[in-house]
């Protein structure tokens, strides 16, 4: 880029088609030669005020300041301005957001939080540097083509052993090296994990960021609580290595939130050393890069969850879903599959427990992601009423777009203070008492935080208008929260389900001497 500097005079000479130079952020661009080529034609540039005049205002209502980034356009600079430094500054690879309300309110500079210790704070800046640099690019290249997390990205998750983090605190954590040491295997508790969860949701892409963890999220914990040693000797350094993949296989066609409807059988072999399994799955996250499939199945003894590996008889076909093909989602068959009884998890016949201990974490990690977009989209509203005019004046002077950002604000501190509390009581109970206090409260917040979700994305649409559905430009992150937000209202047990579930346990908890 070149250095000269001119004063704002020099530039106003320069505003006819042959000679077109434009001020944007203290920086002078001759567009001289890419006027023809501007997508939006010759004549915005020539008929709209910014002829050898400051185009910042008119940039920045168009289009992202990450456009000027681009090989293409920083060729186009040829000097800056007099006396005059760049207002916009682009938050570098692990920063925090200044702008109000796009960090939870324990990052945001000048508060305090009860729950969040020195290294918790550690932890997220470390993590949010590396899912910057590593993750991020790599979920912007292989979200939008619909491919799977590249091998470099995974392997590097695992040098760091953010696989096995990704699923909170445990003995699966005993040994091993954490973050390049930053945090103890014995330190780590939830706070860590919903760090983990929150600061991945960050990378933008849904589908690429369920394709890269949500399958071993739901899918491991299974084998982590109620496989033998042996197959958890075998199956733990396999996925923490991020050499195997492993996925939750429990829906069907037939039955989604109803698992005792599930068709899927297991009928052992006349000697009792084999399952051999038939049926499908449907809607499997992860199950078309997964070798090992985490699998609800109906046996003699009632529901048995039982640990699949991808052999012969196990087929995957993909499923086309309003997000990125990136997630992996999988219509599964098992035809006349041979797996041996020592990779039943848990009891025969147990498999209910198997799966209800299992969904208060997923749905925890779904409120904390959920709760995370919800501010991602914030962030992006915000900046953008501040900086688009309509009618002369910014979108922040009106009224109905303030009240719109005030809900949106209000629902998203509200799930993260839940959230938060939550945590904490995960933090001081036994994995027992979780299972008893807490499903109620996980399903009723898991529902709060996704319908709260589609009305932020919704509210979101409005303010960027035909931005808000365009998959590209200004509002293209908007346009995929809309379209994916849905997703969280129905995993993990869908909304309904799960409101009547909280309200279910609350009644069982009644005393029986309250009245009125």
């Amino acid at each position: 880029m070149s250095t000269k500097v001119f004063t704002r005079q020099d530039v106003e000479s320069h505003n006819q088609a042959g000679d077109l130079w434009v001020i944007i952020d203290s920086k002078v661009y001759d567009l001289t030669k890419f006027k023809d080529m501007h997508p939006g034609g010759v004549g915005v540039l020539l008929h709209s005020d910014v002829a050898g005049l400051d185009a910042t205002e008119a940039f920045y209502g168009l289009h992202k300041g990450e456009v000027l980034d681009r090989p293409q356009y920083k060729r186009l600079v040829i000097g800056t301005v007099k006396d005059e430094e760049p207002l916009v500054a682009p938050p570098g690879p692990g920063d925090i957001s200044l702008v109000p309300y796009a960090e939870p309110t324990w990052l945001t500079p000048g508060y305090y939080s009860p729950y969040f210790k020195e290294t918790h704070r550690t932890y997220q800046k470390a993590i949010r540097q590396f899912i910057d640099e590593v993750i991020t690019p790599d979920a912007a290249f292989n979200g939008s083509r619909g491919k799977r997390p590249s091998t470099e990205v995974n392997e590097k998750m695992a040098e760091l052993n953010l696989f096995a983090m990704s699923l909170g605190p445990g003995k699966h954590l005993k040994g091993l090296k954490l973050m390049n040491g930053l945090v103890t295997p014995e330190e780590f508790d939830p706070f860590h994990e919903l760090i983990t969860s929150q600061e991945l949701v960050r990378c933008g892409d849904r589908g690429y960021g369920d394709g890269i963890i949500g399958g071993l999220v739901i899918g491991l914990p299974p084998v982590i609580n109620f496989g033998s040693e042996e197959l958890k000797q075998k199956v733990l350094p396999e996925v923490f290595s991020g050499k195997k993949f492993i996925c939750l296989a429990i829906s069907e066609a037939h039955a989604g939130s109803d698992v005792f409807g599930l068709q899927t059988s297991a009928e052992k072999t006349e000697d009792g050393k084999h399952w051999i399994i038939n049926g499908t799955k449907k809607w499997i996250t992860g199950g078309m890069y997964a070798d090992y499939f985490s699998t609800g199945c109906k046996t003699e003894d009632g529901f048995t969850v039982i640990l699949i590996p991808r052999v012969e008889g196990v087929e995957t076909k993909p499923i086309k879903t309003s997000y990125s093909p990136s997630a992996g989602t999988a219509y599964v068959t098992f035809d006349n599959v041979k797996v041996p009884v020592e990779n039943t998890l848990g009891p025969e016949g147990g498999g209910i427990f198997v799966i209800l201990s299992n969904f208060n974490h997923e749905r925890w990690v779904m409120c904390c992601s959920s709760a995370r977009s919800q501010r991602y989209i914030i962030e992006r509203c915000l900046k953008w009423i501040n900086q688009r005019k309509a009618f002369g004046k910014p979108l922040a002077n009106q009224p109905v777009v303030r009240a719109k950002i005030a809900a949106m604000i209000s629902r998203a501190e509200a799930i993260q203070a839940w959230l938060e509390n939550i945590t904490y009581q995960m933090c001081n109970m036994s994995y027992k008492q979780q299972a008893s206090k807490l499903a109620g409260q996980i399903a009723l917040l898991k529902a709060y935080s996704t319908k709260s979700a589609q009305q932020t994305a919704q509210d979101a649409v409005q303010i960027f208008g035909g931005r808000g559905i365009t998959q590209s430009g200004m509002g293209a992150e908007i346009e995929h929260y809309y379209r994916t937000v849905t997703f969280d209202s129905l995993l993990g047990g869908s909304e309904d389900v799960l409101a009547d579930l909280g309200v279910r346990q609350a009644i069982k908890a009644m005393p029986k001497n309250s009245k009125l």
